[in-house]
């Protein structure tokens, strides 16, 4: 039987991990990215620093890939992510997969084609924000913007 010093002792420490377990299976993502890729490592490091819990699946044949999970050719970049169902491709900032996983829009996922300067994981010391936007995609290749960065 649990005297009253044990169950708050309990109910402290299930209080402590239940953020950080809700974080990592709500908000896990998958990347799939070239092995020689530096860019996509430093995209993988700013979606961890918001609260995603990215695991790296290397693979030099991108491009099968990327047509598996319908990302049109035209919005393409060098990395693509999927979570819940969703394709986020490129240098997408995690708050905006963020809206994404909230919105739950019916689409394939969202974009970033090429490597805008100064999006994440492109950070480039003195360089002005390149503008870009992030792209919403179905997989019958239909797209809306769905965001907006840069100068």
């Amino acid at each position: 039987m649990f005297d009253r010093r044990q169950m708050l002792m309990t109910a402290a420490a299930f209080a402590a991990l239940a953020p950080g377990c809700t974080a990592a299976t709500g908000l896990a993502i998958k990347v799939y990215k070239d092995p020689s890729c530096g860019c996509c490592t430093a995209w993988v490091d700013h979606l961890n620093a918001n609260g995603f819990s990215a695991t790296v699946d290397e693979s030099a044949d991108m491009a099968a890939i990327k047509a598996k999970l319908g990302v049109p050719d035209d919005l393409t970049s060098c990395h693509t992510g999927l979570i819940n169902g969703y394709a986020i491709e490129g240098h997408v900032p995690a708050d905006d997969i963020k809206r994404l996983l909230k919105e739950k829009p019916k689409a394939a996922g969202i974009a970033v084609p090429g490597m805008p300067v100064n999006s994440p994981g492109m950070e480039v010391e003195g360089q002005p924000d390149e503008r870009y936007t992030v792209w919403l995609f179905t997989k019958g290749g239909a797209r809306s913007a769905f965001a907006a960065h840069g100068a």
